[in-house]
C-alpha cells in the first residue's frame, strides 16, 4: 500500500471526497483516507502522478510519503512536532482580543450600559464600528472562508463551507441592514434605524469563526494526545551509538551504524540497533517493546533490540538490523499504518458524511423559507437558518472511528500487541471461536523430561547412561534428556548409530546401550506387563516414553513431553469467559493432543492435521462464527490467512509476520485474550463516539431550526459545534484507562457454536493422509516385511504396505511425517528410495 500526505482536509466530508476521487482513478483497487493523521493509503497499479492529480482536482493537496530511509526517519520525527496548534493559538488569541472589544460595545454598552464614548450611542456609528472589527476577525480566520468557498466551487462543500456560509451570510445581512440604517437616518426615519439596529449580526459573523477556532484548538490538542503512544515510540529511538573499531570506542550518529558493525553499550544506555551480543553479559529492560517489566538476562549469542535499556553490565554487540529495519521502527510503522486504514464500522459514517454538508445547507434554506412562510420576521428566520449552518458538525462523524483506532493501537503497542490494520482491531473484538496451534502456542514448543523410572539401577545412573547415549543425537527428545542430566558426569560413547523412527545404539565401556520407543525395545527384550502398562499410561498423558537397555537387560524408562505454558490454561479460561469457544488444532497424534487439550481446558481438539488441514479446519469453523487463528506465523501461515483474524504469537524480533493481522510480541497466550479485550473496548468506544456524533446532530439541528420552541442564537450554535469534536476525542482517550489484562468485567457474547461438535464435523471431511514411496531393491515378500516394519515403527505412521512387484510402499499417516524420516527408515534397511509423493 502506497502512503500519501493529504493537505487541506477539515472534516469527514473532505476525507470522503478525497477517497471517492482517488477510488475513481483507473488502477486503484483500494483507498483509505485518515482525517486524524491527514494521510492516505492507496492500493493498486495507478501511478502516483494520477493519484495526486485526482486529489488536486478534488480541491486538496497531496504528496507521496518518502520511501528512502532518511525520508521515512524524518517522517517519523515529524510526529514529535506540533505545527498546527501554535498557529491556532495565535489565531485564537488575536481573534479573542478583537472579539472582546466588539462584544464590549455591541452588548456591554448597548445592553448593560458599560461606559463608552458618546459616539457609540449612535446606532449607525456603532454598526460601522462592529463591521470593521468583524472584518478584522474574518481576515484573521480567512482559512475558513478560503477553504469553504473553494470546496463549494468544487462541488464538495465541507465543514469550512458551513462556517463560511454562516459567518459570511451573517455579515452580508448585517451589511444590508447597515446601509438601510444609513439611508433611514438620512431621511430622519429613527424608527427604521432602531429596527435594523436591533438586528445586526456582526458579532455573530465574528463570533462564529472565533468559537470554531476554539473547537479546532481543543480538537487539535486532544487529537495530539491520541498519538501520544506513537510519539512515545519515536522518542525511544537513540540518537547516537558507541562504535567499537580497532579496540577503541567512538561516538557516532545512529545513521552511521551499518549491519555488521560492532557497537558497545554501557550500563544505563539504550541499545542503538538490533543485534547479537558478542562480548559480555547483562540484563536488559525490554519493557519499551514488550511491556514486560522484568529485565531479561543477556549473554554471548543473545539477541538484543534497539531502544531497550542495558541495566547493568558492559556488552558489545554485532548490529544485524539498523535504522528503519529495527524492531522498534517496524512497530512504529505498524501502528502508524493501522491508523491510516479504515475499520468497517467507519463506512457508515463515511456515507453519511458524504451527503451531510449539502443536506445541512438545504435544511438551512428550508428553515429560512419555512419561517418566512409561517409569518415570522426576516431577522428571526435568518437567525434560525444561520444557527442550522453553524451547529452542524460533520467533524465528529469523521473523527469517531480514527481517534479510537489510534488510541487503541497505541495502548496495544505499549503492551506488546500490534494491530496491523484498523479492520483487525475491530474484527478481533467480534471473535466467537479461537483456533489454537499446539506446539509453541499452547505448549512451550520444547520437550522436557517429566518422569524417570529406573529398573535395577539408581535414577542417577539411568540418567547418566541415557544422556551418554543421547548426547550425539540431534533429536528434540535427546536434547531434553541431556538438559536434564546437565551437571552430571556424562561419558562419551563409541560406535554410535541412529536408527530413524526406532532409536539409538552405541558402545560404552564395553557395554551396548540401546534406547528407543516401546515398540522398538519390546522387539529386542522381553518387557513385563507392568512396564508396558506404565509406558502406555505415560503416552495417554501426552508424554513420550523412551525405554533403555544395557546389553540385553532393560534398565529403565524416561518420559519427556512438550509441557503447556504457565499461562495457557489461564488464557483459555479467559477466552471461554468471554464466550469464545476454543479449539486446539495440531499435527500431533490424537492421544498426545487429547492429553494436552484436557490439561489446557480447550473445548475441542483436532489432531493429526497437516498445515493445509489446519486451513480447512478454520474454513469449517468460520461457518459457525467469527474465527481467530493463533499460531507461530510460519508453519501456520495458511490457517492465519484463512481466519477472520490471524494472530502470530511470540513473534519477538520479527514483528512483520506477513500472514498475521495481529502480532503478539511476547510468547504468552494471555496476550491473545488481552488483544480481544482491547479490541472490544475500542469497538465500544467507537460505537459511543458514533452515537454521540449522530445524536448531537439529530438533536441539535432541529433545536437550531427552532422546532423545540427555543430561539437559539447563532453564536450558541457555533459554541456547541466547537465542543462536539472535542468530546469525541476526549472519549477516545478513555481507552488509555483500559486494563487489558483484567478479566473481571468480561462479558460473554452470544453464538451458535458450542465447541463440542467440531472435531467430528471436521473428521467427516478429513481425508486419510497417505504418501507413496518408490523403492529400489525389494526382491521378495521378506523385503516387503522389512520395509513395512521399518515404516510402521515411525511415530505418526498408522500403517504401511509394500510391494516388491510395483517397487513402492504406501504409508497411512496420523500426523505429518517428514519425507526425510521415511527415506531414512527405508534406507536403514539397505533399500534405496527413488522418490516420495
Amino acid at each position: 500500500m502506497e502512503q500519501y500526505n493529504v493537505t487541506g482536509m477539515s472534516c469527514a466530508a473532505c476525507s470522503t471526497r478525497v477517497e471517492k476521487a482517488v477510488s475513481s482513478v483507473p488502477g486503484v483497487t483500494g483507498c483509505a483516507v485518515s482525517l486524524l493523521t491527514n494521510s492516505m493509503g492507496v492500493e493498486g497499479t495507478a501511478s502516483s502522478e494520477d493519484i495526486i492529480k485526482a486529489v488536486e482536482k478534488a480541491g486538496y493537496g497531496a504528496s507521496k510519503k518518502g520511501s528512502s530511509r532518511d525520508e521515512r526517519s524524518n517522517e517519523a520525527e515529524e510526529l514529535l512536532k506540533d505545527t498546527g496548534t501554535p498557529k491556532l493559538k495565535k489565531r485564537l488569541v488575536s481573534s479573542g482580543i478583537v472579539l472582546l472589544i466588539l462584544m464590549y460595545f455591541s452588548m456591554g454598552h448597548m445592553m448593560w450600559g458599560f461606559p463608552a464614548p458618546y459616539a457609540f450611542d449612535n446606532h449607525v456609528f456603532l454598526g460601522l464600528f462592529e463591521m470593521l472589527l468583524a472584518i478584522v476577525i474574518m481576515i484573521i480566520n480567512s482559512k475558513f472562508f478560503i477553504s469553504g468557498i473553494k470546496s463549494l466551487l468544487h462541488g464538495a462543500p465541507n465543514m469550512d463551507t458551513l462556517v463560511a456560509l454562516g459567518s459570511g451570510t451573517s455579515f452580508g445581512y448585517s451589511l444590508f441592514a447597515l446601509f438601510a440604517m444609513i439611508l433611514a437616518q438620512g431621511n430622519g426615519d429613527r424608527e427604521t434605524v432602531m429596527k435594523y439596529g436591533m438586528n445586526l449580526y456582526f458579532e455573530s459573523a465574528a463570533m462564529i469563526p472565533t468559537l470554531i477556532t476554539v473547537g479546532k484548538l481543543l480538537e487539535a490538542v486532544s487529537k495530539g494526545r491520541t498519538t501520544d503512544a506513537l510519539k512515545g515510540l519515536v522518542k525511544l529511538r537513540p540518537e547516537t551509538a558507541l562504535l567499537y573499531e580497532d579496540g577503541a570506542e567512538r561516538e557516532v550518529s545512529i545513521s552511521e551504524l551499518k549491519p555488521g558493525d560492532i557497537f558497545a553499550v554501557r550500563p544505563g544506555a539504550k541499545i542503538p540497533a538490533d543485534g547479537v551480543v558478542v562480548f559480555g553479559s547483562t540484563s536488559v529492560d525490554e519493557s519499551a517493546l514488550t511491556g514486560e517489566s522484568i529485565p531479561v538476562d543477556k549473554e554471548e549469542g543473545s539477541p538484543v533490540s534497539a531502544a531497550t535499556v542495558n541495566t547493568s553490565g558492559y556488552i558489545r554487540c554485532r548490529a544485524s538490523r539498523v535504522g528503519e529495519d529495527t524492531t522498534l521502527s517496524q512497530i512504529i510503522k505498524t501502528v502508524s499504518d493501522a491508523s491510516a486504514t479504515k475499520a468497517p464500522v467507519a463506512r457508515t459514517a463515511d456515507k453519511v458524511s458524504g451527503i451531510f454538508v449539502p443536506s445541512v445547507i438545504i435544511l438551512s434554506l428550508l428553515t429560512f423559507a419555512g419561517w418566512i412562510l409561517a409569518g415570522k420576521e426576516v431577522g428571526f428566520a435568518f437567525a434560525r437558518a444561520i444557527s442550522v449552518l453553524v451547529i452542524s458538525c460533520p467533524c465528529a462523524l469523521g473523527l469517531a472511528t480514527p481517534v479510537a483506532i489510534m488510541v487503541g493501537s497505541g495502548v496495544g503497542a505499549r503492551n506488546g500487541i500490534l494491530y496491523k490494520t484498523a479492520e483487525s482491531l475491530e474484527s478481533a473484538g467480534r471473535t466467537g471461536i479461537a483456533a489454537l496451534d499446539k506446539t509453541g502456542t499452547v505448549t512451550e514448543g520444547k520437550p522436557r523430561v517429566t518422569d524417570i523410572i529406573p529398573e535395577k539401577i539408581s535414577e542417577k545412573e539411568l540418567l547418566i547412561l541415557a544422556a551418554s547415549l543421547e548426547a550425539k543425537s540431534e533429536h528434540p527428545l535427546a536434547k531434553a534428556v541431556t538438559e536434564r542430566a546437565e551437571g552430571l558426569r556424562v561419558t562419551e560413547v563409541t560406535d554410535f548409530k541412529a536408527l530413524p523412527g526406532n532409536g539409538l545404539t552405541a558402545k560404552l565401556e564395553g557395554n551396548t546401550l540401546t534406547g528407543g520407543s516401546l515398540k522398538f525395545i519390546s522387539g529386542k527384550v522381553k518387557l513385563s506387563p507392568e512396564i508396558r502398562e506404565k509406558a502406555d499410561a505415560l503416552a495417554s498423558e501426552g508424554k513420550t516414553p523412551l525405554l533403555f537397555m544395557r546389553n540385553d537387560e532393560y534398565i529403565g524408562l524416561i518420559a519427556a513431553a512438550d509441557t503447556i505454558k504457565e499461562d495457557s490454561a489461564k488464557a483459555i479460561r479467559e477466552l471461554k469467559g468471554m464466550g469464545i469457544s476454543v479449539v486446539m488444532v495440531t499435527g500431533d497424534n490424537e492421544r498426545t493432543a487429547a492429553a494436552i487439550g484436557a490439561e489446557a481446558g480447550v473445548d475441542d481438539v483436532v489432531a493429526g492435521v497437516l498445515p493445509d488441514g489446519k486451513s480447512r479446519c478454520v474454513e469449517i469453523l468460520k461457518k459457525h462464527g467469527k474465527t481467530i487463528m493463533v499460531g507461530d506465523g510460519i508453519n501456520d501461515a495458511p490457517a492465519l490467512v484463512t481466519a477472520d483474524t490471524g494472530i502470530a504469537i511470540g513473534a519477538g524480533a520479527d514483528v512483520a509476520v506477513d500472514a498475521a493481522d495481529i502480532v503478539i510480541m511476547k510468547n504468552r497466550l494471555t496476550d491473545v485474550s488481552a488483544a480481544i479485550r482491547l479490541s472490544r473496548a475500542t469497538l465500544r468506544n467507537i460505537h459511543e463516539n458514533l452515537f454521540w456524533a449522530f445524536f448531537y446532530n439529530a438533536f441539535c439541528i432541529p433545536l437550531a431550526m427552532g422546532l423545540y420552541g427555543i430561539e437559539m442564537k447563532p453564536a450558541y450554535g457555533a459554541a456547541a459545534m466547537a465542543l462536539s469534536s472535542f468530546c469525541v476525542c476526549m472519549n477516545a482517550l478513555r481507552l488509555n484507562l483500559v486494563k487489558i489484562h483484567d478479566d473481571s468485567h468480561d462479558k460473554k457474547i452470544k453464538q451458535n457454536y458450542s465447541g463440542t461438535e467440531f472435531a467430528g464435523e471436521f473428521k467427516t471431511e478429513e481425508k486419510t493422509m497417505t504418501k507413496t514411496i518408490e523403492i529400489e531393491g525389494m526382491m521378495c515378500t521378506r523385503c516387503e516385511a522389512h520395509v513395512k516394519k521399518a515404516l510402521e515403527a515411525i511415530d505418526g505412521v498408522e500403517s504401511a504396505s509394500a510391494s516388491h512387484e510395483e517397487n513402492k510402499a504406501v504409508v497411512t499417516l496420523s500426523s505429518d511425517v517428514a519425507d526425510e524420516v521415511l527415506k531414512s527408515a527405508v534406507e536403514a534397511e539397505e533399500y534405496k528410495v527413488m522418490k516420495i509423493w
